[in-house]
């Protein structure tokens, strides 16, 4: 699809996809500031590039125009979000509830960085990673910033929920849009996924399993071991204590 027809894609349903994700994402991200004990100004930074770091680097790798600085929206719904964590105190926003609303807007973000890079005219599995990017990144440049483990170093199913949503976005588009199917519908049901994955997560504590070394030798190295084994068994059993021991009495010499 041609760069012009850009405008056509991101409808008035896109737009508040979108600031459901920036809001979500910066409230976030004034949180980890509230939590460190930070100034307003310092939680202001964190909502902000947390809400719009992905979208970010994604308008900067598809060659579009980075969203927040033409339209100051984005900006002024951060510093909102600083403000409601500056004057309510950090235990409302405690437990499971604000992780479902943060899988709400990583699902509803995904959906977006997906369609956006499709109206670029991006292949479906660039798209696809360009919604991920758009999930994700805010999140893991905050961490960075606050020093703080990465939601991508853990095995929970958080990154698996923004490719969920984003590869059905894409595929979708590419596939049943020539079809006669509305964007809206496939946008819907890929955010949907999306987030019935994640509280899945959530809910039953899902998570992807981290690698380990193997624990059980093959049958060639067990009869190595094995022969290895043996032959240790076979010798004398010495040290270096043993040589030297055996050094100085042959220096002494019989009759010393």
């Amino acid at each position: 699809m041609p760069v012009a027809e850009a405008a056509v894609i991101l409808t008035p349903v896109l737009d508040w996809l979108d600031l459901i994700g920036v809001a979500v994402f910066a409230l976030s991200g004034a949180l980890i500031a509230a939590r460190e004990r930070q100034t307003f100004v310092t939680m202001s930074f964190f909502a902000l590039v947390t809400g719009v770091g992905g979208g970010t680097v994604r308008d900067l790798l598809i060659d579009a125009p980075v969203f927040w600085v033409k339209h100051p929206w984005y900006s002024i719904v951060c510093i909102a979000m600083a403000l409601i964590v500056w004057n309510t105190p950090t235990r409302w926003w405690q437990g499971k509830l604000f992780d479902y609303a943060d899988g709400i807007g990583l699902a509803a973000y995904s959906v977006l960085g997906s369609a956006k890079a499709m109206s670029y005219g991006l292949p479906p599995v660039s798209a696809a990673i360009m919604g991920i990017i758009t999930g994700i990144v805010g999140g893991t440049i905050r961490d960075v910033i606050a020093g703080r483990p990465s939601i991508l170093m853990r095995p929970e199913l958080y990154v698996t929920a923004a490719a969920l949503s984003a590869s059905l976005c894409s595929f979708g588009m590419w596939l049943l849009e020539p079809r006669g199917v509305f964007d809206w519908t496939i946008w819907a049901v890929s955010a949907l996924a999306g987030m019935m994955l994640r509280s899945a997560a959530i809910r039953f504590n899902l998570g992807l399993p981290a690698f380990h070394e193997r624990e059980r030798a093959s049958s060639r190295e067990t009869e190595l071991g094995a022969e290895a084994l043996a032959e240790a068994a076979a010798e004398p059993e010495v040290d270096g204590l043993y040589f030297e021991e055996a050094e100085l009495a042959d220096e002494k010499g019989p009759g010393t």
